[in-house]
């Protein structure tokens, strides 16, 4: 982990720094997290890092631990199914919305994300390959003029990072996904509402039973 200069959202940035480490596979299911060694090595105090910690105990990303600080859940495959469900819904909407009211913001802005992304998957970084799904749907919550769907997506999308981490440290890319990406941005820069959100909940379905299946396949002990 870097050193993290302060900033107003300093809280968030522990956060994500935290849940990064967990998608990356440094820190692992089980393995205890310590409030002063988290603040030690990202160079902040530790007010912001106690927030960060309870926000994602909150989430049911960390547990309390036998005795002192916390642990790393392990992944659950009902609440993972249940996850991809909830984000099917609220990004069939988001695609609908940006479809309808921003076509030619995505024209002028959406193939550059795009070009981005099977960029990302020809670098085999994991670190890369998650922010640039996670910029891609952003752009689509902020095209959708809805204020509320990003901060409803937040808890889906930490444990999205989860999921999406544990897959592709295997080297298991959906090979599609930028594919299915692109589909999703040609829908949205046509205007077609309907088909953006129909296309967006498939998209989210098929990964949902892409990254379950992977995850049961190559964890003999998920259950």
């Amino acid at each position: 982990m870097k050193v993290l200069a302060t900033q107003p959202n300093l809280a968030e940035q522990v956060r994500q720094a935290i849940v990064s480490e967990i998608a990356s596979g440094k820190l692992k299911p089980g393995e205890r997290i310590i409030q002063e060694q988290i603040a030690q090595e990202l160079g902040v105090s530790r007010q912001p890092v106690q927030q960060a910690l309870l926000l994602l105990k909150n989430q049911g990303v960390l547990r309390d631990a036998a005795g002192r600080g916390l642990l790393v859940t392990s992944l659950d495959p009902t609440q993972v199914r249940q996850m991809y469900d909830i984000r099917a819904v609220i990004e069939g909407l988001a695609f609908r919305k940006a479809a309808e009211n921003n076509p030619e913001r995505a024209k002028k802005l959406g193939p550059a994300l795009i070009q981005n992304g099977r960029k990302s998957v020809k670098s085999g970084l994991v670190a890369q390959m998650i922010a640039a799904d996670i910029k891609f749907h952003d752009f689509v919550y902020a095209m959708s003029d809805n204020p509320l769907i990003a901060p409803a997506m937040q808890v889906q999308w930490t444990n999205t990072q989860r999921v999406m981490g544990e897959v592709l440290m295997r080297d298991e890319t959906p090979r599609d996904i930028w594919d299915q990406h692109e589909a999703l941005l040609k829908a949205v820069m046509a205007g077609d509402g309907e088909a953006a959100e129909a296309l967006a909940r498939q998209h989210i379905t098929q990964a949902a039973d892409f990254m379950i299946n992977s995850l049961l396949a190559a964890e003999p002990s998920f259950d």
